[in-house]
């Protein structure tokens, strides 16, 4: 297979995110073949935007990001179009045709220009070790507009104030943002658990991380914290130390939550007929019985996916590293990883 990579076109905006080293940083962007994965920067995946919109003239779609030949000998090509609202669309074609279109990668307005091309560039790693194809691309991919959720975060809070919000968990336990007396001269904004209505115990400090576990959701979580932390920001009168490290360790931690995978693992066995055998064996996952009989580690992919608990543990775990994520995705289930993450 014959792979080669243009070189990116030069940008002409800068991007308010951390230049990328080896893996495109991640707006909220739909990844077909390859992505980091990671709860988004900033105060949640819709407030934390820079909103910073391509020009259209900076995508070429005549110009190749990256040309191979495929298994049956036709040659095809990455190019990049434009989307709506400046996102840019990543897709693999046809060369000759220029039909057969692919989704490689649909990246948000706010990611910098170089990121097609990491994306092209590990793509093309991907399938020169295993050949494989990305869904086709649709009309909704066309049309839609990554960001357009603004007025979706007001809706999440129904208008009321963080401090206002209770979300529950499946267990019937309900956390609160709340101002507690922790040992310091100052309350402290923390969250807090309490226990089921009518059970006995006590109410206990918990951490945002735990919350966002319990509730196997990242929002409305991350952006009650934001608003939460906002007024209080340079008040003396009110500690927000701890609150506000708990919330840049969850935006830059490479665990996320691992539901939508599961859902989707699940759902592939059931319309599909695809065994978790054969899921991990296309994740490289085998083992062999005593008479060489090949099989997938069933046991490694329900750990991942939260259905059974590590070892030692009681419990299964809500997370698991993006690149996991990602591998599981990618090749276990041929879709793109950002499908399956949680927003």
């Amino acid at each position: 297979m014959t792979l080669t990579i243009s070189p990116p076109t030069p940008a002409t905006r800068r991007s308010t995110r951390p230049k990328p080293s080896t893996r495109p940083k991640t707006g909220k962007s739909q990844r077909s073949d390859h992505t980091k994965v990671r709860p988004k920067t900033g105060a949640s995946p819709r407030t934390g935007r820079a909103h910073v919109r391509r020009e259209t003239g900076m995508v070429d779609e005549r110009q190749a990001l990256g040309r191979y030949t495929d298994s049956e000998g036709r040659p095809r090509e990455v190019v990049a179009r434009p989307g709506l609202a400046g996102s840019v669309l990543g897709m693999d074609r046809d060369a000759a045709t220029l039909g057969d279109l692919r989704l490689v990668a649909h990246l948000g307005a706010d990611e910098p220009t170089e990121n097609a091309v990491v994306v092209t560039s590990c793509y093309l790693e991907d399938i020169q070790r295993r050949p494989f194809r990305c869904r086709h691309v649709t009309a909704e991919d066309l049309e839609i507009e990554l960001f357009a959720d603004g007025e979706e975060e007001e809706e999440l809070l129904g208008g009321l104030a963080p401090s206002e919000t209770k979300l529950v968990d499946q267990c019937g336990r309900s956390y609160l943002l709340e101002l507690l007396q922790t040992g310091m001269s100052i309350p402290e904004l923390r969250w807090r658990q309490h226990p089921p209505e009518g059970a006995e115990g006590e109410a206990r400090v918990v951490s945002l991380r735990e919350v966002i576990a319990c509730l196997e959701s990242y929002e409305p979580v991350r952006t009650l914290t934001v608003k939460a932390l906002a007024p209080h920001r340079g008040d003396l009168k009110v500690s927000i130390t701890v609150l506000r490290a708990e919330l840049e360790r969850v935006l830059e931690s490479p665990i996320v939550l691992n539901r939508g995978l599961r859902q989707a693992v699940l759902a592939a066995a059931a319309a599909q007929g695809l065994s978790m055998s054969e899921i991990a064996i296309r994740c490289g996952r085998v083992k062999h019985d005593s008479r060489g009989n090949e099989s997938g580690e069933t046991g490694w992919l329900a750990r991942r996916l939260g259905i059974l608990p590590e070892g030692g543990g009681s419990m299964p775990t809500p997370w698991i590293h993006n690149d996991v994520l990602a591998l599981i995705a990618r090749h276990g289930l041929g879709i793109a990883p950002r499908e399956v993450e949680l927003g």
